[in-house]
Parts: C-alpha cells; sequence; structure tokens
C-alpha cells in the first residue's frame, strides 16, 4: 500500500490570515493525523487520528525494532489516497468482511501487517486495538482468533509486504477538501498566490484575479485573495473579500460578500449580505438577503435571512 501525504498549511491564505473560525480551526486540529515514518520517509510505521488518541501516545517496541528509529509527524496530512495491491486487499477483506473504514480500520491493519509479515521481528502479535495478543483457550491445542488475527495469517504469506508513504513536494499545491470551510479556504488559495497557476490566470497586483470582460461598479471593491470571473459585473459600493466569484454573475448595488463562493450565473439583488457560504449555480438572492454560514443549492431563489442552513430545492421523488 502507498498512502498520498502532504505538508500541513495553515488553511486560507498565504500570508497567513483566513477565514476559518476559532472553532472551525480547533476541529481542524482535532482532526489531525499522527503519523509515523522511518527515517528514510520511505515507510509507514504508524498512522492514528489525534482524535482517537488519548493524553498519552503508546508506541510498540517491535514498531521501533523493527525500523531502527520512528519519527511521529504531526505536521503531515493523510489525504485520504491510497495504492494497494489488489491480491493483498481481496485476501484480507476476504478474511475479515466486517472492515468498513478504509482510514480507520483497513490501513492501521495494514501498517501493523508488514511487521508480522517481517521474520525478523520476534515480538508477540498485535491486536486490532494496537496491543499484545493474546489468545484464549477453549480447549486443548484449540486457539479462538478474531477475524482481524485470522486475516493476518493471509497477509503474512505475501513476500516483502510494505506500506509507504509518497510525500508531496512542499512546492507542489496539495490540500483535502472535507468540509464546507476547507472548499472555501481552497477557493482563496486558488485566488491567491499559493495556487493560481492552477487557474491559467494571473495576479494582480492587489494579489487577487478580476478577469478583463467583468465590470466593477462606482466605489466597488475587491480584495485580497478573491477572483470575479468572466463576464461577471458588480453594481455601485459592493464588496467582496475574501471569496471566489464565478462567471456571468450579476451583484447589485450595496452588496457585501466575505468569506464565500459564489459559482457561475447567481443573481445576487441588491442590498445582500454573504458571509462563510457556498451559493451554486444559477441561484438567485433576492433584495437585501443575509447569508451567514449556508450552503445554497444550484437555481435556488433565497428571500429573508438565514444562517447555518442548507438551502436547495427538495426532490419531486
Amino acid at each position: 500500500m502507498t498512502a498520498l501525504l502532504c505538508a500541513l498549511q495553515v488553511a486560507g491564505t498565504s500570508d497567513g490570515s483566513s477565514g476559518s473560525t476559532g472553532k472551525e480551526k480547533a476541529k481542524q486540529q482535532s482532526s489531525n493525523d499522527v503519523i509515523g515514518l522511518d527515517p528514510s520517509h520511505e515507510f509507514l510505521t504508524f498512522m492514528a487520528s489525534a482524535a482517537r488518541i488519548d493524553k498519552q501516545l503508546q508506541i510498540q517496541r517491535s514498531i521501533v525494532r523493527a525500523f531502527g528509529r520512528v519519527e511521529l509527524h504531526t505536521d503531515l496530512v493523510d489525504d485520504h489516497l491510497y495504492v494497494f495491491k489488489r491480491t493483498i486487499l481481496q485476501e484480507v477483506l476476504e478474511g475479515c468482511p466486517g472492515i468498513r473504514s478504509i482510514k480507520e480500520e483497513l490501513v492501521p491493519y495494514l501498517i501493523r501487517s508488514q511487521l508480522r509479515s517481517n521474520p525478523t521481528i520476534q515480538s508477540k502479535p498485535l491486536t486490532e486495538n494496537g496491543g499484545e495478543q493474546f489468545e484464549r483457550k477453549i480447549a486443548p491445542n484449540q486457539l479462538v482468533k478474531s477475524p482481524l488475527e485470522q486475516a493476518s495469517l493471509l497477509g503474512a504469506q505475501a513476500n516483502n509486504m510494505k506500506c509507504c508513504a509518497y510525500i508531496v513536494n512542499k512546492d507542489r499545491y496539495c490540500a483535502r477538501v472535507n468540509s464546507v470551510q476547507s472548499f472555501i479556504d481552497v477557493n482563496q488559495d486558488v485566488a491567491g498566490e499559493r495556487a493560481v497557476h492552477l487557474t491559467g490566470y494571473d495576479i494582480s497586483r492587489s494579489n487577487n484575479v478580476i478577469h478583463p470582460t467583468s465590470k466593477l461598479g462606482y466605489k466597488s471593491t475587491v480584495g485580497p485573495h478573491c477572483m470575479l470571473g468572466e463576464g461577471s459585473e458588480m453594481g455601485d459600493k459592493c464588496s467582496i473579500k475574501r471569496s471566489v466569484v464565478g462567471r456571468h454573475c450579476r451583484i447589485g448595488s450595496g452588496v457585501k460578500i466575505m468569506n464565500s463562493v459564489v459559482m457561475d450565473h447567481v443573481t445576487i439583488d441588491d442590498g445582500c449580505i454573504v458571509q462563510g457560504s457556498v451559493i451554486c449555480n444559477n441561484a438567485h438572492l433576492q433584495e437585501r438577503v443575509t447569508l451567514k454560514d449556508c450552503q445554497v443549492g444550484a437555481a435556488y431563489i433565497v428571500s429573508g435571512e438565514h444562517q447555518g442552513e442548507a438551502l436547495a430545492k427538495r426532490d419531486k421523488n
């Protein structure tokens, strides 16, 4: 197995600022991973999410004996992209059909199994929870084994079972989007110096992207780490901060958009305030709508004030 890892970056803009709230940042920190690597940074030796670890982190001696030294990292992100050897994957899943999670169950199990497949390690095998295995006898010479233990016998038959890490170079852009806020953060990156090269656009002196066919009204401003897409128009006295506005949008006068993503062909009428929200294609915000931390579905018409809501057309079925 090979897992894709990248460096943990400050979410949002390249100057360290971000639209993420304190609550969102705390949640992100609690979901970080603890990743163990060998000194060459080629092999995975340990992986667990911080949320599943108590105050103390226990590392088995067998791991250290197998690799000589183990480096524990909290500055790396598991991007949830894995490449498996098909035959090993099939054997493990057939031997242990109870596995339901790649991240939480399968990957840690395979990491432990590479130690079992190494004949030079003379240590007690590991159980599902990472402790030493104690076999429970129910009759002379008869042992009861869990499904994971049974699967380990299959895995140990493989020659040179290895769990490797591919770490993305820091000069490349790599991010995992698993929340609305991380989606907004990635859009901010694409509109700034960190990842604007992915768009094919040039960044302006103001550290933003304003398409030459777009139009800004009187006293309207587009701040750093923002993008105003092709053919989009803004009315008078509008402001866009830390946000991305897609193609052919119509934005009325006195509109404020902050820390949000507005997709293509969206209409926003006069006096609207949009904060921390994602608005999908062809949506329409009527006059003086206020949105905070909302998601608006495609072609949905919004009126009034909303906070922390998902607004979308109901499925007729």
